[in-house]
Order: structure tokens, then sequence, then C-alpha cells
């Protein structure tokens, strides 16, 4: 199993370990922007991060600052302990897809209320996502989105031997 102690939090960084559980929203006014298929497809100094202990941040972007047509409903659904049910998006541009590379809650627990008409997106499936300019690591893991930048600390959960954390 992967260790759990915490990497040294540099000055300006955020320790993974210092967030809650459950999560807490925070809004951003950083840049945030994701490209796919060769084109900018979201942007946006309003998203919302959920911030959950050994989770880097997952960013929420407003729906309406995606671009027309590129996300397109599928079947299907998660639930999170915390923010309920869970719908996905294929991301499309063209003839290229990321399938089920997006999701929402059309009907977040009331606590989470403030991420209704916000959109994640998994970074990996993306060609890139961009925070204040800086160049994001996907989280690791086929079932988290989180967003790595140089602002948060770990270790982060999604890597070989974290399943447990």
């Amino acid at each position: 199993m992967t260790s759990r102690r915490r990497d040294v939090a540099l000055p300006g960084q955020e320790s993974v370990w210092d967030f809650p559980r459950p999560p807490a929203l925070r809004p951003s006014a950083d840049l945030v922007e994701v490209r796919f298929a060769d084109q900018l497809i979201a942007t946006t100094t309003s998203s919302l991060q959920v911030l959950e202990t050994s989770h880097p941040p997952t960013y929420y972007i407003p729906r309406d600052a995606f671009a027309d047509g590129v996300l397109v409903p599928v079947q299907g659904s998660t639930h999170c302990e915390f923010k309920g049910r869970a719908d996905y998006f294929d991301v499309v541009v063209g003839d290229r897809v990321a399938c089920r590379a997006a999701w929402h809650y059309p009907h977040p627990d009331p606590k989470y209320t403030a991420i209704l008409d916000h959109v994640a997106v998994m970074p990996a499936m993306m060609d890139s996502c961009h925070v204040d300019g800086e160049l994001v690591r996907p989280q690791d893991g086929q079932f988290y989105g989180g967003w790595i930048t140089s602002k948060v600390s770990g270790p982060f959960k999604g890597s070989p031997g974290t399943m447990g954390w």
C-alpha cells in the first residue's frame, strides 16, 4: 500500500490532506480552460472547486462556459454519497468523442446546490486543461477527476495502492 505520509507543502501550496470530508465547495476566479480536438471548448473565471481529503481539486465549470454542442448527454449515472446522482456527457468535437468524459449533478444534495448548472471534466480525457495558464496533471485512476497543479501537494488518491484511503 502506498504511504499516506504528507508531501511537504511548499509556500503557496495547500495540502490535500487539509481538505475536508465531506467535501467543501469553493468559488474560484482562476482562469480555467479546457481543450479537446484542437479547440478551446470551455473557458471561465467563475468555476467552483470541490475539495475533498486526499483529492486534488475538481473544477466544476458553468455549463454555459462550454462551446455549443460539445456536451452530449448519455445514458447511465453514478452516485456520490455526498453530492447525489451524477449524469454523464460525451464530449464531442467533429469526429472526436471522449465517452463519458464530463458529468454534472442535475439534482444535487441540498448542501451542494451551488454546483447545479456546472459540469466537471476528466482532465485525462481532454487534450489539455489549464488553470491560470498552468498545464493540469490529471489525478491518477479511471474514476477520479481531480486537477493537479503546483498549488496543491499530495500524495493524491488514485495512484496504485491508494484505493483504501
